[in-house]
């Protein structure tokens, strides 16, 4: 295929690009949600792409494009699952009962920050960061009594935690997933970056620590009952991400086909609540007479509820980054990279660009490029594309979904100020890895 880069696609394409990035960024001050501009951006760059080939008769865009969809659609089905899920759990109470027993336990802000983001950081190698993060982050703001200078430093620490506990695990990041399924890296040997993920997430932890509030948010006496069918809906959950896992390593099928199935069973239990489920615990409410009156569980409603300003905006993401790789940006960038300043330099840049564009398309494009690199550097490139989203709100799925939970505290710029303290678990992290890897 022939590079577009110094045709007028090419330039028209960077200019639009760069736009709609700039747009993202200043999301906060434009009130304008960050999906918009990069939808509009990504599907325009294809039309100028189709309209250029239409012009010097045809290519291969098609092709990519039903490529892109598939990749696109995995991602799509796999996230509308996990938020669906933490939507259910909301409502069925599980949050407000884990914010009431941290609570009870009577900690101070600053032990919550440290419970929060250890949390986040054990639950993300196994229900990916994206979900760990969001549903931390809710837990967070609930403890939090609206106190600003506990959610900025409490939220950036589950995004660092999140992205650095995903780093160590193959289902823990899409990214990780994506280096797993192309078999650079082999299931039991992600455990080499557990040290330096540790290591990644404590030190920006430690220095953040001492901005916390040294107060006690109000003790809480609320007594939250679940309610009916929660702990199914937690087993549920749990075998779900097991489902998931099983169907990419035993049967070799996209792992979005074990989150569907896992939302089949929830819509299925949802069912039987809407009918039967709820009877008992109206009746203990003394609600005997009128209960059709009732509002009923209604898993729609749950699926309603999902962030679409997230999902859409990787969508677009995605839709853009893969017009770049058509047009042959990628692969331009990767020559200068890779060919000049060897691997090592190379990986560590991608990993700061993954705080910029996001780093599940900039790990595709490494994937793409395939450079000739040994474990140690696929290693390497997995652990900085895992941990570098985190210098930036926008870098990460778990940033970008965290700034949904509370947009009026945790912004990009309040993410921005603690940057130079996830730098420097980004250096260690790297140093770690260099310790710790067979090279």
């Amino acid at each position: 295929m022939h590079s577009l880069t110094v045709t007028w696609v090419g330039y028209l394409s960077l200019i639009c690009f760069c736009l709609a990035y700039t747009l993202v960024i200043f999301e906060e001050q434009i009130h304008m949600r960050k999906s918009k501009p990069v939808i509009l951006i990504g599907c325009f760059m294809w039309a100028l792409i189709g309209i250029y080939e239409a012009e010097h008769g045809g290519g291969h865009a098609h092709d990519h494009v039903k490529e892109l969809i598939g990749e696109i659609g995995e991602l799509f089905f796999f996230l509308l699952v996990a938020m669906t899920y933490i939507n259910t759990l909301d409502e069925r109470n599980v949050f407000k009962a884990l914010r009431a027993w941290l609570l009870k336990k009577g900690l101070g802000f600053k032990k919550l920050f440290w419970a929060t983001g250890g949390i986040t950081f054990l639950l993300s190698p196994v229900a990916d960061n994206l979900t760990s993060a969001l549903l931390m982050a809710t837990v967070a703001l609930a403890v939090s009594n609206g106190n600003g200078r506990f959610i900025v430093p409490a939220f950036v620490n589950i995004v660092v935690a999140a992205n650095a506990g995903g780093a160590w695990s193959p289902f823990g990041d899409i990214t990780t997933l994506m280096v797993w399924t192309s078999g650079k890296v082999h299931t039991m040997e992600f455990s080499y970056l557990l040290l330096p993920a540790i290591v990644n997430w404590v030190i920006p932890a430690t220095i953040m620590y001492f901005a916390v509030p040294d107060e006690h948010p109000e003790v809480g006496k609320e007594e939250v009952e679940l309610r009916p069918g929660a702990k199914t809906i937690i087993g549920l959950g749990v075998f779900t991400v097991a489902t998931a896992v099983s169907f990419h390593q035993f049967l070799h099928l996209p792992p979005f086909l074990g989150m569907m199935f896992g939302l089949g069973l929830l819509m299925v239990k949802g069912f039987y609540l809407k009918r039967w489920g709820e009877q008992k615990y109206l009746e203990k409410m003394g609600i005997t007479t009128e209960r059709r009156n009732r509002p009923r569980f209604d898993i729609f409603t749950k699926v309603e509820g999902v962030e679409f300003d997230t999902l859409l905006f990787f969508f677009g993401v995605l839709t853009a980054v893969g017009a770049l790789q058509y047009i042959g940006y990628l692969a331009l960038v990767s020559e200068s990279m890779y060919g000049n300043l060897g691997p090592t330099y190379s990986n560590i840049i991608v990993g700061i660009l993954s705080a910029v564009v996001d780093n599940i398309p900039v790990m595709y494009a490494v994937l793409k490029m395939s450079p000739e690199m040994g474990l140690d550097q696929w290693l390497l490139i997995t652990l900085t594309a895992g941990v570098g989203g985190s210098l930036l709100s926008v870098g990460s799925a778990a940033g970008v979904a965290v700034m949904g939970v509370d947009r009026e505290h945790y912004t990009f710029m309040s993410h921005l100020k603690w940057a130079p303290a996830i730098a420097l678990g980004y250096i260690a992290s790297i140093g770690t890895w260099y310790l710790v890897t067979p090279h």
